[in-house]
């Protein structure tokens, strides 16, 4: 099992590589490799808990819309 808080701490450090306007899901902070190995629960719980941390905190990225696929987006801001 991975540790929810350090794959959160690597989705936040990622986004700091990403340039302004960008716009990202939680699963394109990882490499596909990595990604697939975070079972299904653990990855939904990130999901949560990295939309809950960005609507707290200005890290600038903002939320945006939903993907086709029902899956949160985001876009780095300045």
């Amino acid at each position: 099992m991975n540790d929810i808080n350090a794959l959160l701490q690597t989705a936040l450090e990622e986004t700091k590589s990403l340039k302004e306007g960008e716009t990202f899901l939680v699963k394109d902070l990882f490499k596909g490799y990595l990604w697939n190995r975070v079972n299904r629960g653990e990855r939904l719980l990130l999901g949560s808990l990295f939309l809950s941390y960005v609507s707290m905190h200005d890290c600038h990225i903002r939320v945006g819309l939903k993907g086709a696929s029902g899956q949160q987006l985001y876009v780095k801001t300045v």
